[in-house]
């Protein structure tokens, strides 16, 4: 009996404990975190932020400094009563949202919420979710920075301002739904100075000749260099005609200079935000969006079967270069046992800190090298797997050491007509064998040596013509944004996202296309708002809100700075800004509803057939392209071009909802020879195929 009094009196004493509450924010991130702390304390999740300026209003006081306005996030109202709910009974509370402005800026508005004083140390923060690094960043729990709080709200209110005053003027000058934005304004002004390039680009004539020689019984190819010693282009066939009228069929050409050299390719430094997201789009094909999010699960943590859940990579917002000692050290460590010695850097390559850029956190890397992706692939997703093999690939490699070639320049006379071969074949394969370098290749030359001779076998010249400036993909448009310092590297996919949204510009086989609605939208802001498209203001802008970080400069003061001018700007534009009407288009067919005219409309997913009687009429219609093939399935409707909600093409049946029939590939009308499937129009990165829908037949070319 006095056994079990015993028992009682501790069960009631274990009930009484406080727990201490840890607030972070995405729900995946607080499962994480919660094992490794265990029992003594709770995990939640803010689910982001949970206070922010009004929608319905700027929520920015000009009157008195630029005082913000906050309220409570539309939906978030049970997720603060819960929080606060349990900040009531906790013993301590610790805010460890993410460690950047934003994970900031949370922690400071629930600091508010729930009644917590910011200069307390209850602040913890941490580059990676990893079980030592959790634990360790507990033990050394710091204030709020305050300093960053006050850059993210000076972005905050600079964005509000720019938006809230220029927005208005947009819907009342040319339609409603439409938005302008510091870093948006500049994506989109670039995309279309691009566009303006390319259209009025003027294409050059030039010639190259390319030869075939042989010598010691191999052949090799090499490029017309120049005659007389100097290096000339070939601009017509005139030139060409020159050249050639020099050169003797019967006699052979002298090898009168080979260079022979080693090189050395070192490794790409381990990835930034922006160089991620541009290796991804380049690589894996995937958008900005999908890159960030997938980078996310990855940072927050992923359950490894018996190990439970854990964060495979650093933090994910970052322009930094850096790597911690002991990261380099495991590295180091991992390369020796793994690939021998002779691979492993002795000491690895540092990168310079771009201009603007900061060192708060290392560059993204997986959080432990050992966790190799082929040992954890049955864990996760295909996506998750291959956005996780190439931020370890490009750590790995940039700890090891570099690729080794050998490389040849021969140079060939007659007559005084020059022509070069260059070789180069790989002695000592370095980084590559982790990460490789998909654009070299061998090309290896004979043993060639000064004084011998080669046989010119064939001479074949080449017309071309220079090309324009291609259009922006998502990686070349981060890239130069970054190269500019316009916007940060958390700015980039919600910047992206938004010019897509509002119709400003679509993406066409991967590139940015800017709309006739784009286009429009960008000649106002550049007559009315030079400054907010000027790239050299918009990136010392940027610098202003580091300094204010860096607690360089005090935030009211650099808004000051920005809105006096900007005010009497937006005051102008009311006035000079003309009013402009986009005209329907006359569609040439009638409405199937009341018989008068459509007209093609201009909305905010694109252009849309609608009835010229509205809103008498709200007939509307989607613009399909009919591609002149017969429903393979019913045999009835035809096969029409649609786009899915992700803007990618596929091919449905005019007769849907009555017909299901759906592909993603293009249908030819032709049946397969082998099975009488319908055959389809297969497109690869190199070129197009005819296969069948259902069996393995190819058409042969």
């Amino acid at each position: 009996m006095p056994t079990v009094e015993k028992k009682a009196v501790k069960k009631t004493t274990a009930k009484k404990r406080k727990r201490k509450l840890v607030i972070v924010e995405s729900p995946s991130k607080a499962k994480t975190i919660g094992k490794y702390l265990g029992p003594s304390y709770k995990v939640m999740a803010s689910l982001g932020h949970v206070r922010d300026l009004p929608r319905s209003t700027m929520g920015v006081d000009l009157d008195h400094n630029y005082e913000p306005h906050y309220i409570s996030i539309r939906g978030k109202g049970s997720v603060i009563k819960d929080l606060r709910k349990e900040a009531k009974k906790a013993s301590q509370v610790y805010l460890a949202a993410d460690p950047d402005r934003e994970g900031e800026a949370i922690a400071w508005h629930l600091s508010y919420l729930l009644g917590l004083d910011p200069n307390d140390n209850n602040r913890v923060v941490f580059n990676e979710i990893t079980k030592d690094a959790v634990k360790g960043a507990f033990k050394h729990p710091r204030s709020i920075d305050m300093n960053l709080v006050d850059a993210q709200q000076a972005r905050r209110v600079l964005d509000r301002l720019v938006g809230y005053s220029i927005s208005p003027l947009l819907w009342a000058k040319i339609k409603k739904g439409l938005s302008a934005g510091r870093v948006q304004s500049i994506a989109l002004n670039m995309i279309i100075k691009r566009e303006e390039e390319i259209r009025n680009f003027k294409p050059q004539e030039y010639w190259t000749i390319s030869a075939k020689f042989k010598s010691q019984r191999q052949q090799f190819t090499a490029e017309y260099y120049g005659i007389d010693g100097k290096k000339q282009e070939l601009k017509n066939n005139a030139d060409v005609q020159q050249i050639l009228a020099r050169l003797d069929q019967k006699q052979l050409f002298a090898i009168t200079k080979v260079d022979r050299k080693e090189r050395q390719r070192f490794a790409a430094l381990p990835f930034t935000t922006s160089t991620m997201q541009q290796a991804a789009n380049n690589t894996l094909k995937f958008r900005t969006q999908k890159t960030m999010m997938i980078a996310q699960q990855l940072y927050e943590g992923l359950s490894l079967g018996r190990g439970g859940a854990v964060g495979l990579i650093t933090y994910m917002r970052t322009d930094s270069t850096r790597i911690s000692n002991v990261a380099v050290h495991e590295a180091a460590e991992f390369i020796h046992e793994t690939y021998g010695s002779e691979y492993a850097a002795v000491k690895p390559r540092k990168g310079k800190l771009a201009e603007g850029a900061q060192d708060a956190h290392e560059a993204i890397r997986p959080s432990s090298v050992k966790r190799t992706p082929d040992s954890i692939k049955e864990y996760l997703t295909r996506d998750q797997y291959r956005l996780y093999s190439l931020i370890w690939s490009r750590f790995v490699a940039s700890q090891m050491t570099p690729a080794v070639y050998d490389t040849m320049a021969v140079t060939l006379e007659q007559n005084g007509v020059i022509y070069r071969a260059r070789g180069s074949k790989m002695k000592f394969p370095g980084y590559t064998i982790v990460y490789p370098d998909a654009k070299r290749k061998d090309n290896q030359l004979p043993d060639l040596e000064k004084g011998q001779t080669a046989k010119l076998i064939t001479n074949q010249p080449d017309q071309h013509f220079t090309l324009p400036p291609a259009r922006y993909t998502e990686a070349a448009l981060i890239k130069t944004l970054e190269e500019n310092g316009v916007g940060r590297p958390s700015t980039y996919a919600p910047t992206l996202s938004t010019i897509q949204k509002r119709y400003y510009v679509k993406l066409t086989a991967r590139k940015f296309e800017p709309t006739e609605l784009g286009e429009i939208v960008n000649s106002m802001i550049e007559k009315c708002f030079p400054d907010i498209l000027n790239v050299t203001f918009t990136a010392n802008l940027e610098g202003q809100l580091d300094e204010i970080e860096e607690g360089k400069q005090q935030w009211i003061k650099v808004i000051d700075q920005f809105y006096q001018p900007f005010s009497k700007e937006v005051a102008t534009a009311q006035d000079k800004m003309a009013k402009v009407k986009i005209k329907d288009e006359p569609a040439g067919i009638n409405c199937d509803i009341c018989g008068a005219p459509l007209v093609i409309k201009l909305g905010r997913y694109g252009k849309f057939y609608a009835c010229s009687r509205f809103p008498d009429c709200r007939n509307t219609k989607p613009i399909v392209k009919n591609i002149g093939v017969t429903c393979p399935k019913c045999q009835q409707g035809e096969v029409i071009e649609r786009k899915s909600k992700k803007n990618r093409i596929f091919y449905g049946c005019s007769r849907y909802p009555d017909c299901d029939f759906v592909s993603w590939d293009k249908p030819i009308g032709r049946s397969c020879p082998k099975c009488q499937h319908y055959l389809v129009e297969k497109k690869s990165k190199n070129n197009v195929q005819i296969k069948c829908s259902n069996c393995d037949y190819v058409e042969q070319e």
